[in-house]
């Protein structure tokens, strides 16, 4: 495909060189004894901001560990054989004003033109209310993902609003809770047409030539493992006699135009076709919704709702469909249940369909998605209400009628009308001039050919920007835009004629006080990290730093197009090699893509670089995967999306891999056998002593070792995943490098690799110099993914330096053995690796219990809310446990608390099994307790203040749950997943 803008450099190729270098140094056998942060170079201010034990409380806790240095416990926690032999080779940490000042120079390296280019991509105003107590709100990024629904109806209600939106808008009857962006949402919508298809032989999916080019690109790299035959061509000239189990459709087109696709549609379905639309929102608050012209499924992007362009991402994208394939759904889906009193109450809802359940019979491995996005698109449809939005998109209409009428006044050949905000203009030789003009006035436009440009508005555009573009096309600046045009009304059969955002939520809150107390009330219902400690095990909630998060909003950074030219983008261009550059030497790998965007897409995207590999090698019949029965339920869904057979590999009694079962199963399957998925430490919380014979096993019988670097906190500094056999890795930098959760998104999932795998890192098709010579398709649409958000994890990285960033994994460490040494007398722990040691995380056995007092894990989980915390991951890797991960960022007094309130439950818990307390109501069954439940007639056995202040610092600093505990089968039986009136279920 045509290189949208061609690069005159590609630095990536000196970060490769870089990178191999760095990983060179560590490669030889240890020589001397593992070196840990008492022994480097001094540490920056920052790390101690970054730490939560102090040097007095680290000694403290050594001492509770028996322990006398960092050094000894390291020593004792992490098998020598795999430890680094000296430090990492990264700068020296800088402190927050010094980092600040670099970055900031990298970003006077970008320039801000007006870019009219497109391709799903748009310019927006965010208001200034919304930016400020959303995107840069700590309230609202460091939230978790609302898997416990009684601390998280604030932004569940958000992401209600965001599905409400989308099926209003689209027309549809059901919509998630977004998915990571407008390609992506694209092919799992062929996946599910795919999965749904009625002719079993179709095996072919017909795209128009009119979508986005990266969408198309997406889409055919997704198809491919799949063995699914991808169709482009004009939709004009398409007929059905070629089986095709799905259609995808661009509404407007790439190029503007917007085409009556109704008997099109009509056509498909006779023909046992589900159709996709790709949608433009805003468009449709003037257009008529796919929806009621046959759509089966429609799916977009949200970014122009508020969200900065951010060259690519994060954005949330959206899929609508109907309620029969509500099951099919990927991604996540809020609905509405009730509580134990039967009240109004918002969860997750059909959670049964998610990866981590169905594991390799699931659908697709979304595990993060885009909800901070979401809601700031949801909070800008809630700002500007349906009048607002259709006066933007009206007034955004009437600009480019007016630029079409000067241009075609001007003797420029129009493509075809209607269009909404995007013009297809012929100039024939004219194009170098225009291209130079447009130079001259800091204008960005999209070269379609050698004689076509394509121009596309947005909300920001101004009487003086058409003025300008007029000038660049004519080269008249004297010649102004028509005044006051009428504008030409689209034609019937397009226009919208049913209204839309009727709910009141959209009614509300159109002034800014409104707005912000709107925004502050749903906030107050989340528990976030600015609340508490949030310990959940695997997912490293740790500081994101406000130093870290502040460059995110710099326009620098925040209002670049993902297709501006490279020239225009040298700061980011230098950031990616930086980033590379030091996630190399950190991970040990050669080469390093930043291209996924979600810790399972960096899953996918590792092993469709396994699988070219194999491919170029002409072992096409590689195609199986070795998966240990505890990974996470992301990795087999992965394994299967990328067109391998999963084998489940063993784990023995103290939650190690089974060295015997993986080498038998590697030997069985030798021939085929193409990779194998580890992480590391293992999902079950230790070091595992034998992890480089486990992946010299697997390179013995030909296979790749994958390695999930989901717990990559308890390595940085101490030990590299390609050191000790891994070929590929994906990072979540929404983890270890301190991106926040977003309340469950965005994320980053970048992938490093060795030598022999960089050729086909991913590369994209508007973009050159991005990914390897022999690269796979693109995983995301945007080159970089979520590019607007990699400078946290650059300043998290240049604040700490190589010293900082060893000593977090020390501590990170030393946190959680603490925990888990405080709370052995309480509870089981359940796996300890070497000398009785715990990596970075413990699993607490709550089994026991059900059987002694009559309590699950849930009860543990619901109460420890009433203590002022987020429960930590429950039932997994075991069900009936919990999993706890601290991080380094919390201090001895919050972990002393988390601790003193684990064990006040389990005294509970004993009261229980003594007789002292019932069985049934108990402050354990009723949690958690709210302020309904205090000021209620009361008629428990246990006292209010038990209930409600168990602690001391509850009575001071009380977090108090919106809702009582959650019916969760109630909202799977009872589908409702827009606003509707709440008053409806309060008799439920």
């Amino acid at each position: 495909m045509t290189q949208l803008f061609p690069q005159t450099s590609t630095p990536k190729s000196a970060d490769s060189e870089a990178a191999s270098e760095a990983a060179s140094k560590h490669t030889s056998p240890p020589s001397q004894p593992p070196q840990t942060s008492d022994s480097t170079d001094p540490l920056s201010p920052f790390v101690a901001r970054h730490l939560g034990p102090t040097a007095e409380d680290t000694n403290a806790m050594l001492e509770a560990l028996g322990y006398a240095s960092l050094a000894d416990l390291i020593s004792a926690t992490v098998p020598a054989a795999i430890r680094l032999p000296q430090p990492l080779n990264l700068p020296q940490g800088l402190d927050e004003a010094a980092a600040l000042a670099a970055l900031q120079a990298l970003a006077t390296q970008n320039q801000v033109w007006r870019s009219y280019l497109g391709l799903g991509y748009a310019n927006t105003l965010t208001p200034a209310v919304i930016q400020r107590n959303v995107l840069e709100n700590p309230g609202w990024y460091t939230q978790y993902t609302p898997y416990q629904p009684e601390i998280a109806q604030g932004r569940l209600e958000a992401l209600l609003n965001y599905q409400t939106l989308v099926t209003d808008l689209t027309g549809m009857e059901i919509a998630n809770a977004s998915l990571l962006d407008e390609g992506t949402a694209a092919a799992e919508a062929m996946t599910l047409a795919f999965n749904a298809r009625k002719q079993k032989d179709a095996n072919t999916f017909w795209v128009s030539s009119a979508c986005h080019p990266q969408t198309i690109a997406v889409v055919k790299t997704r198809a491919l493992p799949l063995g699914i035959e991808v169709m482009v061509s004009d939709h004009r000239a398409f007929s059905f006699d070629t089986p095709v189990f799905g259609v995808l459709l661009q509404y407007p087109a790439t190029d503007g135009a917007i085409y009556d696709y109704e008997d099109f549609v009509a056509q498909a379905h006779a023909a046992n076709t589900l159709v996709t639309v790709a949608a433009d929102l805003l468009s449709l608050t003037l257009l008529r919704p796919p929806g009621e012209f046959g759509a089966d499924i429609v799916v977009g992007n949200t970014q122009r709702f508020g969200v900065p362009l951010g060259f690519g991402g994060p954005h949330a994208a959206f899929f609508a469909t109907r309620n029969s394939f509500a099951r099919k759904l990927p991604g996540r889906l809020v609905g509405v249940s009730k509580d134990t009193y039967g009240n109004p109450a918002l969860r997750l809802t059909l959670q049964t369909r998610e990866q981590h359940i169905r594991r390799d019979a699931a659908t697709s491995n979304i595990c993060t998605a885009q909800v901070l996005l979401a809601i700031m698109a949801s909070m800008y449809a809630v700002y500007h209400g349906p009048e607002g939005l259709r006066a933007i998109a009206a007034r955004l209409y009437h600009h480019t009628q007016t630029l079409a009428t000067a241009l075609s006044e001007a003797g420029f050949e129009l493509g075809q009308a209607p269009t909404f905000d995007t013009l297809r203009v012929t100039v024939g030789d004219a194009q170098a001039a225009i291209l130079t003009r447009a130079t001259d006035h800091r204008i960005n436009l999209r070269v379609l050919d050698a004689e076509t440009l394509i121009v596309a508005l947005d909300e920001t555009v101004t009487e003086r920007d058409l003025q300008d573009l007029i000038t660049v096309f004519t080269g008249n600046p004297s010649t102004h835009p028509p005044a006051h045009a009428p504008t030409p009304p689209l034609p019937q059969s397009l226009t919208r004629t049913t209204p839309y955002l009727t709910h009141p939520t959209f009614h509300r809150y159109h002034s800014e006080t409104e707005m912000l107390r709107y925004l502050h009330r749903l906030q107050t219902k989340d528990l976030s990290l600015a609340t508490a400690m949030i310990p959940l095990g695997s997912c490293t909630m740790k500081l994101n730093a406000t130093a870290e998060m502040v460059p995110v909003t710099w326009p620098e950074f925040g209002q670049i197009h993902p297709f501006a030219p490279a020239e225009q983008v040298q700061g980011y261009r230098q950031l990616f090699a930086d980033l590379e550059a030091w996630l190399a030497e950190i991970t040990g790998f050669d080469g390093v893509s930043l291209q996924p965007n979600a810790g399972a897409q960096g899953e996918y995207t590792g092993l469709l670089v396994i699988r070219e590999y194999h491919q170029q090698r002409g072992d096409h019949h590689r195609n199986l995967c070795l998966i240990p029965q505890s990974a996470h339920g992301t990795n087999p869904a992965s394994a299967v999306m990328a067109g391998m057979k999963v084998i489940p590999v063993a784990c023995d009694e103290d939650g190690n891999i089974d060295l015997a079962d993986l080498q038998a199963k590697a030997e069985k399957h030798s021939a085929n056998l193409a990779a194998l998925m580890v992480t590391y430490p293992s999902t079950h919380g230790v070091f595992e002593a034998d992890i480089t014979e486990i992946c010299a096993t697997i390179h013995a019988h030909g296979g790749q070792v994958y390695m999930d670097g989901a717990n990559m906190n308890a390595q940085v500094g101490l030990c590299r995943p390609a050191d000790f056999g891994a070929d590929v890795c994906h990072l979540n930098l929404h983890k270890t490098f301190c991106i926040p959760h977003g309340g469950g998104g965005p994320g980053v999932g970048p992938i490093g690799v060795k030598a022999h795998l960089v050729p086909y890192l991913p590369g994209h098709s508007l973009v050159a110099g991005v990914g390897g010579d022999q690269g796979i398709g693109a995983v995301t649409s945007a080159p970089w993914g979520s590019a607007s958000i990699l400078p946290i994890s650059w300043m998290y990285i240049a604040m700490m330096g190589g010293a900082g960033l060893t000593k977090a994994t020390e501590v990170a460490i030393l946190n959680a053995n603490y925990i888990a040494q405080r709370l052995a007398g309480h509870y089981d722990i359940l796996y300890t690796g070497q000398n009785g040691r715990v990596a970075h995380e413990c699993i607490l056995d709550l089994r026991p219990f059900k059987k002694s007092a009559d309590i699950g894990v849930e009860d543990v989980a619901k109460r420890l809310i009433d203590y002022g915390f987020h429960p930590p991951t429950m039932s997994w890797p075991v069900a009936g446990t919990l999993m706890v991960e601290p991080t380094e960022s919390e201090s001895k007094a919050e972990l002393d608390r988390f601790c003193d309130a684990m064990i006040a439950i389990r005294d509970e818990i004993r009261a229980i099994e003594a007789g002292e307390s019932d069985r049934t109501h108990n402050p354990l069954k009723h949690a958690p307790h709210t302020v309904a439940d205090l000021v209620a007639d009361w008629n428990r056995p246990y006292s209010r203040e038990q209930a409600v202040f168990p602690t001391p610092f509850t009575r001071s600093a009380k977090f108090w749950p919106a809702v009582n505990r959650i019916d969760q089968a109630y909202g799977d039986r009872n589908l409702v997943c827009s606003c509707i009136g709440m008053d409806a279920y309060g008799e439920a």
